[in-house]
């Protein structure tokens, strides 16, 4: 017997079919490279699935990933070793950047002078231009609590650079040339920035604030996009509450971008009118947020005022009650020293951040919860929230009426009642939406900028049919109500 009969002798039938079996998944795994190799060749989006590992990975970070990590997503696209093909790079390049013809929203922008916008920061053109060159070197805004309600200086950014051919996008509001064809007209004045650094004059002097708000004024009232609707189609910036007090009696019918009504009558500003906008958050956002239920320590976070006015005699109320519980941080802080860290550190380290009513009902705390990842408990009966209408903040947010609040034991034993699971799904909630709230430049779908211009748009259909109805007797010459009135003013 042979050596080979005799080897087929001792390992049997199960042998054979061992050695059928070894080359029959040798072949599939030779076939299967060739394969893989021969897709990787022009990958598509429909061939993710056969990706390696890092690039799967890198593709469902960039479906789900915060925008503010974009440009790692891009850059690791470029680096990856199965490089896009020049058509697929260029359909990507084509879907991020911002199409005029495809935007939202149509803006007519004044050339105001300088001294109503950047000029405000201390720029100054040697040709005499009214706007500075986005290519070059940007004024910059000023820092600490100007920050909080920077957002005129990001809208006008953005519409300043909507035209270019090297805009990124996509892009929700397009400036053009023409106002007819314009659906709103935007007003390009800093008011915030004039009040914080203007609202002061010596004695029996009006300030530079209270001048430029009359010089404002007077120039709309002359303009023919003016007149032509009653001012109903334009947008005017007063987000900080004390920005544009004088003003605003004259300019009422307009949108107003506010951050709340707290100084506004109902007859000026209100939520079918106008526009809450979100304060920039002043601490850092929580990147990378591993930091669940387990790991925060603090149970509720409270630092800021504590005793302020009107609406927010509350906080001082919620201090005795709440300062004895062993798990509860409530203190007076401020941006000053190292104010922002603290509370970085503060609200990065809590399940749930408080943001209470002060002097209006509004504040950047929530929105520094927000980006903190911290579950915001809102108190404040009045508060007005950006884009409510599309943004069910109850998903995120907790909400508790001033009056049960204050109520002995109240707050406290709800905020122990929530659980885990159902903290985790705020929390997870907190960290898909925070987008929404971020200031860029140049901006990014859905962020800040994108989403406040979003939400102008949707005031676009209430503003025409406010002024066809004011045109409806026009062939009589009854057009009085076009051109409303200014309200009294009483500066006693």
């Amino acid at each position: 017997m042979s050596i080979s009969e005799r080897t087929s002798h001792h390992l049997g039938p199960v042998s054979r079919n061992s050695l059928f079996c070894l080359v029959t998944i040798t072949m599939f795994v030779v076939s299967s490279f060739f394969f893989c190799l021969h897709t990787t060749v022009r990958p598509t989006i429909s061939e993710h699935s056969i990706l390696p590992g890092s690039r799967l990975n890198a593709l469902a970070d960039r479906w789900t990933a915060p925008l503010h990590d974009e440009s790692k997503f891009e850059q690791s696209i470029i680096t990856d070793s199965h490089p896009m093909s020049p058509q697929s790079r260029s359909e990507v390049e084509n879907a991020n950047k911002c199409n005029p013809d495809k935007a939202l929203l149509k803006v007519y922008m004044y050339d105001l002078p300088p001294e109503f916008h950047f000029g405000l920061l201390d720029w100054e053109d040697k040709e005499q231009r009214v706007w500075p060159d986005i290519h070059g070197k940007l004024p910059v805004y000023p820092g600490g609590l100007n920050l909080q309600h920077s957002i005129e200086y990001w809208l006008t950014l953005d519409l300043l650079s909507s035209r270019l051919p090297d805009r990124g996008g996509p892009c929700t509001a397009v400036r053009v040339d023409n106002s007819s064809e314009s659906d709103v007209v935007f007003v390009p004045f800093f008011s915030s920035l004039c009040y914080n650094r203007y609202a002061k004059a010596p004695p029996r002097k009006k300030s530079k604030n209270r001048l430029l708000q009359e010089k404002l004024v007077a120039y709309l009232m002359e303009q023919k996009e003016w007149r032509r609707t009653g001012g109903r189609d334009h947008v005017v910036l007063a987000h900080h509450p004390n920005s544009m007090l004088e003003a605003r009696m004259s300019l009422w019918p307009a949108i107003f971008i506010l951050a709340d009504f707290g100084r506004y009558p109902p007859n000026i500003a209100n939520v079918e009118k106008d526009v809450i906008a979100p304060y920039r958050h002043m601490i850092r956002n929580f990147v990378n947020d591993s930091a669940g239920f387990d790991t925060r320590p603090t149970l509720l976070y409270f630092q800021g005022a504590i005793y302020r006015k009107d609406g927010g005699i509350v906080r001082q109320e919620l201090f005795y009650l709440l300062k004895d519980e062993k798990d509860v941080h409530f203190s007076f802080g401020s941006v000053r020293r190292n104010g922002v860290t603290e509370a970085t550190r503060g609200m990065h380290g809590s399940k749930f951040c408080l943001n209470i009513a002060g002097d209006t009902p509004s504040s950047n705390r929530l929105f520094d919860a927000i980006v903190s990842h911290c579950v915001p408990v809102i108190i404040s009966d009045d508060i007005e929230l950006p884009y409510e209408d599309v943004l069910d903040y109850s998903e995120f947010c907790v909400f508790v009426r001033t009056s049960d609040a204050i109520r002995e034991g109240f707050l406290i034993k709800l905020i122990r009642g929530i659980g885990k699971d159902e903290w985790t799904r705020m929390w997870e909630r907190l960290k898909e939406i925070e987008r929404y709230f971020e200031f860029r430049y140049p901006s990014k779908e859905d962020d800040a900028v994108q989403m406040i211009w979003k939400a102008v748009a949707r005031k676009v259909s209430g503003i025409k049919l406010r002024v066809h109805k004011m045109r409806r007797y026009a062939r009589y010459g009854v057009v009085e109500e076009m051109n409303p009135k200014p309200f009294p003013v009483n500066f006693a």
